[in-house]
């Protein structure tokens, strides 16, 4: 590893909050950053060492560290709740948001074809988060450095989290409202409106209740769709619920 990457390793480490790692001084000469160096080359570079190894490592250190996350600060919760807080948490959406905050892409080394796919983006900066969770378990031995990193984001996402419960879930809302309201399961239509890649209206859905149409959303995905057109019924229906007056449909 050249002086300069490895400067540039201490310097994005030190922008996680990382001053040291383990017991040993981030500037130090003797810090070992190999585990940093593999878990930021993508596999796509078509180096002999990538990050695979450490995502998988990073998986079970990012879910271990999650629990004990919810353990120190939010004890209050019940096994359940717990669980699906944790799962907000260490979402592929969750880790893809991490790595943009904190500018992962920067540091990856990534093949050409790659590094021009606009619409995987997402999805390396979440395998290279999760790797560089892996890499900082190897290099410490310790969950310590994974909690300095991600316990600022972890908070801020769970307060968001419990304030709305359904966030990035809307279609277990909507069931979940439906039921309650005794309207059934929500009925779900999509179409591939485009073929083009990466289009962010390529599929639309609608939903409906009791063949009632009550909703619409747009995706670069199916799933994506689903849930725009979940988030659009729930905060529709919500809305006509709370005016003064209204019934909820039979």
């Amino acid at each position: 590893m050249s002086d300069e990457r490895r400067h540039s390793l201490v310097e994005f480490l030190a922008g996680l909050g990382l001053a040291g790692l383990g017991q040993t001084d981030l500037r130090s000469s003797e810090l070992d950053l190999a585990p940093i160096e593999e878990a930021l080359t993508h596999s796509s570079a078509g180096r002999p060492i990538n990050h695979e190894r450490l995502e998988f490592l990073g998986d079970a250190v990012l879910r271990l560290a999650a629990a004990e996350f919810l353990e120190r600060h939010h004890r209050a919760m019940d096994v359940g709740q717990r669980s699906a807080l944790r799962a907000q948490l260490v979402s592929d959406r969750w880790l893809a948001e991490l790595g943009k905050r904190c500018g992962i892409e920067a540091m990856v080394h990534l093949g050409p074809v790659a590094a021009g796919d606009s619409a995987a983006r997402q999805t390396i900066r979440a395998e290279i988060c999760e790797a560089l969770i892996g890499g900082l378990y190897e290099t410490t031995g310790s969950l310590e450095p994974v909690h300095t990193w991600l316990t600022p984001h972890w908070q801020r996402s769970a307060k968001e989290l419990l304030a709305d419960p359904y966030r990035h879930n809307w279609k277990t809302g909507l069931q979940e409202w439906s039921q309650a309201q005794g309207l059934g399961l929500p009925n779900y239509r999509c179409e591939e409106r485009s073929r083009r890649h990466g289009d962010p209206r390529r599929f639309h859905c609608s939903v409906d209740l009791k063949g009632q149409p009550v909703g619409e959303g747009w995706g670069g995905s199916r799933r994506d769709a689903e849930q725009q057109a979940a988030r659009s019924a729930l905060e529709q229906q919500q809305a006509i619920s709370s005016l003064p007056g209204s019934s909820t449909a039979s």
